[in-house]
């Protein structure tokens, strides 16, 4: 009889027979009569649910994927791809990584803090960097810019010189088809210019025609093709216009008086030149306008201007130097001169890092500054990541049954490194938060410090390219080597209690600890050398006294009526000594060829320094004479007469020089007396041969004057009311010699103040990891310390026990990181001519002060646990 039960059916039922014997054959032996069983339930399931045909169907097709081909495929493709990556598996690692910030409150801080104060210190660096980088880059045409330098062979030897003659723009214009701009630049001092009663003194350089459609200034009123063509146009900046004509709407075609003796016209106005440019100035004159009150920029003899050219878009710039190269040997050999002098040429983007001369070629600058302080930045991010990865492995053994737990219930290593990468990444979004805020209150103190406008620019996808670098890497390093140190752990020893880690990671924690160390040791070093060397440039005997020493410009009706104002300025209680020169006492640049004496060597090339001086000079400038006399108007013919210093004495070779002749151009006379040495330029620089002869009966230059000391605001008072009696059109400005002496040395007293800043927060980052393992290790000994209390041990012994393990680790940073500092540091003296030593007692300092603060750092920490009653350490035993 039949019978309607339906659970009857399903009893007799059977799954497809050439399904089963499928499975069977193709099927893994080693999981077959698992997974066949595990389907007949199923398809029991699937038959009382969905009626046979359905779980025929389902089962055959459960069967075709259980096969080992595509079962293959499934678990080596989809599986892992959608398990470790879901979205909830995500959502649950920065779950767990809230969770355990929240629970260690204090290594998380110290982390944060630690994160956080590594990258804004590296993000400040980074933004500098970016901003010296993006000088000049505003220029449309500037991957066709170059400037010329000259390499002088003479002798077996090689000079460079930046300055240039002043027909040589011309003449490149005229002699290379692929030059298609060129223009000489003369750097001025400030100048003169009146309107009506209004009188301002303004930096104005001078160029040619072809400047503006060079260089990519922003012209308000006029075009680029016009602004410098007529020999006597001005072009202006907005600030010039608005402070004579109201606007630079109004200024443009007025005339303007210049140094009271011509009138120009404004031709043009740019937009006030900012920080991002290496050429800056008020004005512009033309060139031609420049040579008609300089004869000497009309010579190929000149060497002043600087010379700028640009490049048609399809020259090669490689054919462009070869054709230029020997440009001036014709000129050499018109003028009988011995020696050869190539030209080269420097891309103009590079003009503003590598401004210096080395071997012949433009190398170094401010470059050495972006590199000194990217390496910076790089230490002080690694000091803050190797924080972070001590602490996270120190404290493994806390995850360790975490790790054990998530891996017997089938999580993989690769979802473990995702985990706790997945914390660092958390804790470095939460730092890098925090640092931006630094940052943003810090910049106003850092643009101050070193003259800069950075400001954060968050409207830029490079800056935010910048934080999400910072980000990643920051991340990475920190949480690379705990992620994979913690997923490494075996389950069964960790669950079983038997797990014991080994000394291979506690030597790495003690060498990150040292690499650290040492390198906060080394920025202590460089600041130590840094700050002496500052100090000895601007505290180094120049062979002239530089205090109370002021000059201003002999302009004007000064010149003419110089005997009047020395004697008028001579009456002023205050004034000791005045004498005037062609230059500034602070810093003589100037260079001359034209210089001969009886037994020169005609194949030797000597540049000596001229200078125009006057009477009382010596005593002026408070020089030392080491042979002969000073100018004396007793005797008539030192109208003709020279001083040389010492190191023109060495080059000449005169045993006995006083009275023999020299020649000085078409000037010839004899030496008078020889001056000991002193610095006329920057210490980078050597002392180079100097000549002075007496000015002409109208001088020019600057008036120089000694003051008295303690009276120097009445004297000055007395000086200005003189000096606009004689010269009422022309503002009275004057400069100290010591301040503008200090003013060449501003790069290195920022990186001075720099690196100051820089090492403490080096050593506070260093401390903040080093306080964060003594707590660890004081924490995991705190049964060992009771116990010892409680035979007897005191405290300073505990402290000591705690302590010395550091002490060692920090012992070995000094000696390994001491080299490497004197190598890094006498590099950076190498830009000087004239530096310190560098001696042991500065490694023996750097390492008092990183022991001593060592020392406090964990002491702190020591003398807590050590002070804990025993009794609350040992009560759980």
């Amino acid at each position: 009889m039949k019978t309607n039960d339906p659970m009857a059916n399903t009893q007799t039922a059977q799954p497809p027979r050439w399904a089963g014997r499928l499975l069977s054959r193709l099927a893994a032996p080693e999981t077959l009569e698992e997974v066949d069983g595990d389907l007949l339930e199923m398809y029991t399931y699937w038959l009382q649910t969905n009626g046979k045909r359905k779980a025929n169907w389902r089962y055959i097709l459960n069967v075709l994927k259980l096969l080992r081909p595509f079962a293959q495929r499934k678990r080596s493709k989809d599986y892992p791809k959608i398990y470790l990556f879901s979205h909830d598996m995500i959502k649950n690692y920065f779950k767990i990584a809230l969770r355990n910030l929240v629970k260690s409150k204090t290594f998380s801080g110290i982390n944060v803090v630690g994160l956080a104060l590594g990258m804004a210190c590296s993000l400040l660096i980074m933004l500098w960097i970016k901003d010296e980088l993006s000088v000049d880059a505003f220029h449309a045409n500037k991957q066709q810019l170059y400037r010329i330098y000259m390499r002088e062979h003479f002798s077996g030897k090689v000079q460079g010189v930046i300055w240039t003659p002043g027909p040589l723009a011309e003449e490149l214009k005229k002699s290379v088809p692929e030059i298609e701009l060129t223009t000489p630049y003369e750097w001025a001092s400030n100048e003169t210019f009146s309107l009506g009663d209004k009188i301002h003194k303004q930096q104005t350089n001078a160029a040619s025609a072809d400047f503006f459609k060079m260089f990519s200034y922003k012209l308000l009123q006029g075009t680029a093709e016009a602004a410098l063509k007529d020999r006597n146009s001005l072009a202006i900046s907005r600030s010039m216009a608005e402070r004579f004509f109201g606007s630079p709407e109004a200024a443009i075609g007025k005339a303007i008086r210049f140094d009271n003796r011509k009138d120009l016209l404004v031709t043009a106005v740019f937009e006030n030149i900012g920080q991002n440019s290496t050429l800056k100035f008020d004005c512009l004159r033309s060139w031609e306008n420049f040579a008609e009150d300089n004869d000497w920029a009309k010579g190929w003899d000149s060497t002043d201007p600087l010379t700028f050219f640009m490049i048609r878009k399809d020259a090669d710039p490689v054919k462009v130097e070869a054709k230029i190269k020997h440009l001036l040997d014709k000129y050499n050999r018109d003028q009988g001169k011995p020696f050869k002098t190539q030209l080269a040429m420097q891309p103009f983007h590079e003009y503003y890092l590598n401004s210096n001369i080395k071997d012949a070629h433009m190398d170094g600058g401010r470059i050495e500054y972006v590199r000194l302080f990217s390496l910076v930045a790089v230490f002080i991010l690694l000091i803050a990541c190797i924080n972070f990865m001590n602490l996270a492995t120190a404290r493994s053994a806390k995850r360790a049954k975490e790790v054990g737990v998530r891996k017997v219930v089938g999580a993989m290593r690769s979802m473990l490194v995702g985990q706790f990468m997945g914390e660092a990444i958390l804790l470095t979004v939460f730092s890098i938060i925090l640092a931006v805020l630094m940052v943003g209150l810090i910049l106003p103190s850092f643009n101050v410090l070193t003259e800069k406008q950075i400001t954060l620019p968050f409207g830029e996808p490079s800056f935010w390219g910048i934080l999400a670098g910072l980000l990643l890497v920051t991340g990475f390093v920190a949480g690379s080597y705990p992620a994979f140190f913690l997923s490494s752990l075996s389950p069964v020893r960790i669950l079983k209690g038997a797990l014991k880690f080994d000394t291979k990671s506690a030597w790495l924690r003690q060498g990150l600890v040292v690499f650290q160390f040492g390198l906060s040791i080394i920025l202590i070093v460089g600041m130590i050398i840094i700050y002496k060397q500052v100090d000895y440039v601007q505290h180094k005997n120049l062979g002239y006294d530089r205090e109370n020493l002021i000059y201003f410009p002999m302009e004007g009706d000064l010149s003419k009526n110089y005997e009047v104002l020395h004697d008028e300025l001579s009456q002023i209680p205050g004034v000791k000594q005045i004498s005037h020169m062609t230059s500034s006492p602070a810093s003589n640049g100037s260079g001359t060829e034209g210089i001969s004496w009886t037994g020169a060597d005609p194949n030797d090339k000597v540049r000596f320094t001229p200078v125009g001086i006057g009477y009382d000079f010596v005593k002026t400038m408070k020089l030392k004479l080491v042979g002969g006399r000073d100018f004396s108007k007793a005797f008539a013919t030192d109208s003709t007469g020279f001083l040389i210093n010492e190191a023109a004495l060495k080059v000449i070779g005169y045993k006995d020089p006083i009275g023999k002749t020299l020649k000085w151009g078409d000037r010839e006379g004899r030496i008078v007396g020889i001056l000991k040495d002193f610095h006329f330029q920057s210490l980078h620089s050597t002392i180079r041969p100097l000549i002075a002869g007496l000015g002409a009966r109208q001088p020019s230059g600057n008036v120089i004057i000694r003051i008295e000391a303690g009276k120097t605001v009445e004297t000055l008072a007395e000086i200005e009311k003189i000096c606009k009696k004689l010269n009422p059109k022309f503002p009275f400005t004057y400069l100290f010699t010591d301040q503008e002496y200090a003013r060449q040395y501003q790069s290195e007293q920022v990186v001075s103040k720099l690196s100051n800043y820089f090492a403490f927060l080096a050593i506070f980052i260093s401390c903040l990891g080093l306080f964060g393992l003594a707590t660890y290790t004081a924490e995991q000994r705190t049964k060992e310390i009771g116990v010892r209390k409680v035979l007897g041990a005191s405290v300073a012994g505990i402290v000591g026990l705690l302590s010395k393990d550091f002490l060692k680790l920090v012992g070995i940073a000094i000696v390994i990181a001491s080299p490497l500092a004197w190598w890094l540091m006498d590099q950076w003296l190498q830009g000087f001519a004239y530096k310190i030593d560098i001696e042991w007692w500065m490694f023996a300092l750097a390492g008092l002060l990183s022991v001593l603060i060592a020392v406090a750092t964990i002491s702190f920490q020591s003398i807590k646990t050590a002070l804990v009653n025993p009794v609350k350490s040992l009560r759980s035993e």
